[in-house]
């Protein structure tokens, strides 16, 4: 018990310093520095610690890619173009309460595929699509709920900077976990949309439909799927690297500014802004979760969870249980971010020493257990009471639905996103495929 004493002191103390509110990242380091004063550790790990973040994150030219991403993103939400293309899509399909359904879906998938961005993807929903959902009988709950869960697609569908980190943390290729990603979030998707098919049986047509020419219909959309197809086809297909193909999108997102005349220096400006605010938090927390986990390993804190889980039994799919479990829950209270950075390095090896029987191994073997935990994560977007997608929906309709009816409305796309986990335990091919 003694030798648990200090790792379960140290978990204790940074998750309780998180939920009291402090930046996570500087809780992440502090913990790591006041426990190497207190444990048997030598000073000179602190030299260690100065290595291991220029090793891991400074120096590391993969993480170009998340400000570049992020960029590109931003240019497209602030530019008004996003906007642009969510309009399209609800004039193609929104003739029928199915066919608004889907249209939020669809536009889930462009958003995430071109910017990534959570939070722009359910505000811009939310404000564009929420209202005619409501219009055409799906009622508070289930209107909320399909803004919100449509948005989290941004998180998991590649380009997605959850899939960077992840990779970065398992020592996985990023191209194969963009590709291991696909099958899963079209599966993601195919669920909603056959939960959506169901929910419009028996609702009306609307009343008036604005027509829309297949030429509008290209202008408007054509562009935006260039870039994404462009930046993911010369990732998958290995003709550039992540850093490369983000750097092309993010001029492709400029270039489709000037096509629409939507270009200028403010918002150019703006989007840079917002660029270097959310890498610099980004790379920040990564800093302090590359101290934490190195102070928490030299403490005995891998030993301690490897112990924790094994006690449940050592069979694997009981250990993927347990991990799975405990990243589920955990998302109730961390964000994804938090998550990944630090329990990645300690799961991580423990899951590739099992043998699941599915004839994964190596390198396939963490692109598969990455995807898993990457629609895990996805949950903790909805999961109350510190899911993301309901503060940003929240922010962005006011009172005008209750925060009860918001978490009535997410709670079947949680079972549906653990539906889709289940599926992709017992069928990993479906991660695999593509790779």
């Amino acid at each position: 018990m003694s030798e648990m004493a200090l790792p379960l002191a140290m978990a204790i103390l940074t998750l309780a310093g998180i939920l009291a509110g402090y930046r996570v990242g500087m809780v992440l380091a502090g913990s790591a520095a006041i426990f190497i004063l207190v444990s048997d550790l030598p000073t000179a790990f602190f030299n260690l610690l100065v290595s291991r973040i220029y090793a891991n994150v400074l120096s590391n030219w993969l993480l170009v890619a998340i400000p570049m991403f992020i960029f590109m993103g931003l240019v497209l939400e602030v530019s008004g173009t996003a906007e642009r293309s969510l309009k399209a899509a609800q004039r193609a399909l929104g003739g029928s309460a199915a066919g608004m359904g889907f249209s939020v879906l669809v536009i889930g998938i462009l958003l995430a595929a071109s910017s990534g961005i959570v939070g722009a993807s359910v505000v811009l929903l939310s404000l564009l699509a929420l209202p005619r959902l409501i219009e055409a009988g799906y009622g508070d709950r289930m209107s909320a709920g399909l803004v919100a869960a449509s948005g989290t697609l941004a998180i998991l569908i590649p380009p997605s900077v959850m899939l960077i980190i992840l990779g970065d943390q398992l020592k996985t290729p990023v191209p194969s976990m963009f590709a291991g990603a696909i099958g899963p979030g079209l599966l993601l998707v195919a669920v909603y949309g056959g939960f959506v098919l169901w929910r419009a049986r028996g609702l009306p047509r609307a009343a008036t439909q604005e027509e829309t020419s297949p030429l509008r219909l290209l202008l408007d959309l054509g562009p935006l799927l260039v870039l994404v197809l462009s930046v993911l086809g010369s990732i998958i297909s290995g003709f550039a690297t992540p850093t490369e193909a983000s750097g092309v999108g993010a001029l492709g997102a400029v270039l489709i500014t000037l096509l629409y005349g939507k270009f200028s220096f403010a918002m150019l400006m703006t989007a840079a802004r917002q660029t270097v605010i959310t890498t610099s938090t980004v790379l920040f927390l990564m800093i302090g979760a590359t101290c934490f986990s190195a102070v928490f390993k030299g403490v005995g804190g891998d030993d301690m969870v490897e112990a924790g889980i094994m006690a449940f039994g050592d069979g694997p799919f009981i250990v993927l249980t347990v991990v799975m479990v405990a990243i589920f829950v955990l998302g109730f209270v961390l964000d994804w971010l938090e998550i990944t950075l630090i329990l990645m390095p300690i799961f991580a090896p423990i899951v590739a020493g099992l043998d699941f029987g599915n004839g994964l191994a190596g390198p396939e073997l963490m692109i598969w257990f990455g995807i898993l935990v990457a629609v895990n994560l996805q949950t903790s977007f909805l999961t109350p009471p510190f899911g993301f997608s309901l503060f940003y929906l929240r922010s962005a309709i006011g009172d005008h639905i209750a925060t009860t009816d918001i978490y009535r409305g997410v709670l079947p796309f949680i079972l549906l996103q653990l539906l889709v986990l289940a599926l992709l335990i017992v069928f990993p091919g479906l991660i695999t495929g593509l790779i």
